[in-house]
């Protein structure tokens, strides 16, 4: 019976190709176009190493900032994804900021929410430093007691103007060494 099902299906799906096959082609069994659009062909214009640096930045922010939240689920300063886009004095915040959360039993849930601009790129000709401005909003991004759930009464969420600074590493990589964040309101 299996054997008979499986010969019928694929026999059903063997007339519903060729169906599809005849159609495209007219009475006279000449071809029909199917479209008349022509192909674009892709941009051969080759980023400049500005362009390059500003989006391995800008990925680089947006990674530490995903890195943070996760660890942030349960306060883990040591979490080895926290070294994939952050190095110097960023690390140490971070590490520092997700340890006191880990030493006063709370933990995050949520999200910050990021829209990040280059500010700057230096030099232009062979960039190793990005500037990076963005208008974060972590009202989404709320701390928690780990032992009861409860919300921590940690102030107010909200927009707060970021800065900071990614550096290309002597691997070719791209990492934010510092960042400052400002008062909810700052943006």
């Amino acid at each position: 019976m299996t054997h008979y099902r499986s010969t019928r299906l694929a026999l059903t799906i063997l007339a519903a190709a060729a169906g599809l096959g005849l159609s495209a082609c007219s009475p006279d069994n000449s071809a029909t176009p199917t479209s008349t659009t022509p192909a674009l062909a892709p941009s051969t214009t080759p980023a400049s190493p500005a362009d390059i640096a500003k989006q391995k930045a800008t990925t680089a922010y947006l990674g530490m900032w995903s890195d943070m939240a996760e660890a942030a689920t349960t306060s883990d300063w040591r979490s080895p994804k926290l070294v994939q886009n952050a190095t110097s004095d960023a690390l140490s915040k971070i590490s520092r900021g997700l340890y006191a959360d880990h030493y006063n039993g709370l933990v995050t849930k949520g999200k910050p929410e990021n829209a990040p601009t280059v500010e700057s790129v230096e030099p232009a000709d062979n960039p190793t430093t990005v500037n990076i401005v963005d208008c974060g909003d972590d009202s989404r991004w709320i701390k928690y007691r780990a032992d009861n759930g409860q919300p921590a009464n940690d102030g107010p969420g909200g927009r707060r103007h970021i800065n900071a600074m990614a550096k290309k590493a002597v691997d070719g990589s791209w990492k934010i060494t510092d960042f400052a964040i400002q008062d909810v309101g700052t943006c």
